[in-house]
């Protein structure tokens, strides 16, 4: 599926000319040029669609995944998260585009995704119901397990509150944002995300300016490790090439989701003039997430001297910040990963809840939300492994018709990148 993910953002990057680095500027122009416009808008803005796409990206991948993949590929994984990410800036174009150009109205209500553009685009109704079912599962019930309960471990570390009692709570104040539909999930997240991940980097950069003189040697190790990972050292400092590549591109794939069929949900429901623009808008987004939350993330942890110890996962995230800030620390990953996790249970249970439309129409929808609630309640008190094979199954099954679909409509992404140039 690595391959598949890489092979796909590789393919778009040279048949859209490496749109990455053309196309970059565009994209801070179409994201924070109308914030600064005093027209007003109709609808929901790229802004408020992109901080609802990245409000599903930025979970715990960038906290706990970014802590995995350097404990176990080394410093040299940061590096291939990087490519993972630039090439991951090309599909997600497309995959923004695309869900703008296929996307319907439907009782006033704009809707659209990979099931729309592999039924409408592709022609496969059948493929298109496959990925609506296997997205559902995937995030809507059991990625929102892992969400929950990976607050409930925070807290209950941080403040002794039993876990359900967490969920509970975390699902009562879902239930207050979710049934108000789209409308209201994009504006708490344009409130909320530009906040959360400020506040993050902020705490991040304060540990990376008291440590400034680590941060250029940090870098240094990443670039050094993804090519000569022996020359760090022993321990986990020598991870070998194989597990920096795999696990640094595993971690940055599904951090910023490029690929997976998830945030063009979001992408589809934004009112602009030309779909090329939210494609554009959408590459910000992976920057945002990958390229400067998941890197503030390793660094701490590098310049902490964290990649020495032997914990991995949210425990290393914590201990970096902890030796950085103090006790502070602690307190301060528990809350920064509420924020990420809940912002991410909202999106994931809006990308799923567009897909029982999709297959059930809106009376099928009060069931979903229902379900969703109860999902969150019993991941906060369920043992977890086997719930994160079970979500990276129906990733999987998520991946594959959103992939044939891209490719098989390349073209379409390719005239239409082109009229908008030209």
């Amino acid at each position: 599926m690595i391959s598949l993910l890489l092979g796909t953002g590789l393919f778009f990057t040279i048949r859209l000319g490496f749109i990455q680095l053309t196309g970059l500027k565009e994209g801070f122009r179409q994201t924070f040029g109308p914030l600064f416009s005093k027209k007003k808008q109709d609808g929901i803005s790229s802004f408020q669609a992109l901080s609802t796409a990245i409000a599903a990206q930025v979970g715990t991948g960038n906290l706990a995944g970014v802590a995995t993949a350097i404990a176990a590929g080394g410093p040299g994984a940061i590096f291939w998260m990087w490519i993972s990410s630039f090439l991951g800036m090309a599909t997600i174009f497309a995959e923004a585009v695309l869900a703008q150009k296929y996307r319907v109205k439907e009782n006033g209500t704009v809707k659209g995704g990979p099931a729309y553009y592999i039924r409408d685009g592709l022609g496969s109704k059948k493929m298109a119901a496959f990925f609506a079912v296997a997205i559902i599962a995937a995030l809507g019930f059991v990625g929102n397990m892992v969400q929950s309960n990976s607050i409930a471990e925070a807290f209950n570390t941080a403040f002794q509150i039993p876990p359900l009692v967490i969920g509970i709570v975390v699902a009562f104040l879902i239930s207050l944002i979710l049934f108000g539909g789209i409308n209201r999930i994009a504006k708490f997240a344009g409130n909320v995300v530009p906040v959360m991940a400020l506040l993050y980097i902020v705490g991040a950069f304060i540990i990376l300016i008291l440590q400034y003189d680590q941060v250029l040697p940090a870098l240094s190790l990443i670039v050094e490790s993804a090519f000569t990972p022996e020359s760090a050292g022993g321990g986990v400092l020598g991870a070998s090439i194989k597990e920096a590549i795999r696990y640094g591109v595993a971690r940055g794939l599904f951090s910023n989701e490029a690929g997976m069929g998830s945030t063009p949900h979001a992408h589809a429901v934004a009112e602009v003039k030309h779909p090329a623009q939210q494609g554009f808008v959408a590459m910000v987004g992976v920057l945002i997430d990958t390229v400067i939350i998941c890197t503030a993330t390793a660094l701490v942890i590098l310049v902490t001297d964290g990649a020495n110890s032997n914990l991995t996962g949210i425990e290393l995230t914590q201990a970096s910040f902890s030796s950085g800030l103090g006790s502070f620390g602690v307190y301060f990953i528990a809350f920064s990963l509420l924020f990420f996790s809940f912002t991410t249970i909202l999106g994931w249970a809006y990308f799923g809840e567009t897909n029982v439309n999709y297959l059930f129409g809106e009376k099928g929808v009060p069931y979903y939300r229902a379900a969703v609630l109860l999902f969150i309640i019993g991941g906060t008190v369920l043992n977890v492994p086997f719930v994160w094979q079970l979500a990276d199954t129906f990733n999987a099954f998520m991946v594959l018709p959103n992939v044939i679909a891209l490719i098989a409509l390349s073209s379409v992404v390719k005239k239409t990148y082109n009229e908008f140039t030209n």
